[in-house]
């Protein structure tokens, strides 16, 4: 692990490195003033267990036909505009440094709306892709939020047993939920009668922290709710 960065240190990198907004090319920060006032923000009405804007603040039809492991998914953000492309930039072009903005939009996010935890959980990946990419970045992003909240992470209790192709390469909900199933497991019994709060970038399908809930709930788990940056509609 590297140790941390000094502050005289990071006014050397930004004036060697100076950041530029990814929405507008602004100097300055990552993600701009005017560019945070764009963010495609969820606002109630939603579904209590997707999470998804519903008119009239009730289960959707699929979360009434489907009765899933997690106890509801909760995102601050649609996935598209800035946000998809912040993702983007943490998820597949190395850019770290977008994991506290992240983690503060969690937690803006969870000061309007408590979610319950005893420990924060990021969606693992597969050891195979975690050394292709070196770095998981929903266990940045959580690593991050512990330090606001004050929560624990527990980033190697549940681990992602199988390997299979990107979600984001799934076709359709029926494909990622077979990408996933039985693809996590639990390492120990340290989730027992605990509230998990697991951490990921974006849900698609849901499919996913379906998967990882399962396998917390066999393990023990009293809760499970997923916190995501943002939800594709």
């Amino acid at each position: 692990m590297l140790p941390p960065i000094t502050g005289l240190k990071r006014v050397a990198l930004d004036l060697l490195f100076p950041r530029w907004c990814i929405g507008c090319g602004r100097e300055g920060d990552y993600i701009c003033r005017s560019c945070r006032e764009l963010l495609p923000v969820i606002s109630p009405p939603i579904c209590p267990r997707c999470g998804r804007p519903q008119s009239q603040g009730v289960l959707c039809r699929d979360c009434r036909d489907k009765p899933t492991p997690i106890d509801g998914i909760r995102a601050p953000f649609i996935f598209e505009g800035i946000v998809r492309q912040a993702i983007h930039e943490l998820k597949y072009r190395n850019l770290r440094a977008l994991a506290p903005t992240m983690a503060g939009w969690l937690y803006d996010y969870l000061v309007e709306n408590p979610i319950p935890a005893d420990v924060l959980v990021p969606v693992p990946l597969h050891k195979k892709r975690l050394r292709d990419r070196g770095y998981n970045q929903s266990t940045l992003v959580a690593e991050e939020l512990g330090r606001l909240d004050g929560l624990p992470v527990a980033a190697n209790g549940l681990v992602r047993r199988r390997y299979a192709a990107p979600q984001a390469r799934s076709a359709g909900v029926s494909e990622r939920q077979k990408n996933v199933a039985d693809a996590f497991i639990c390492s120990d019994n340290r989730f027992q009668d605990k509230r998990v709060l697991l951490i990921d970038d974006v849900s698609t399908s849901g499919a996913t922290v379906n998967a990882c809930a399962a396998s917390l709930k066999v393990a023990g788990a009293a809760q499970v709710w997923g916190l995501v940056i943002a939800l594709e509609l």
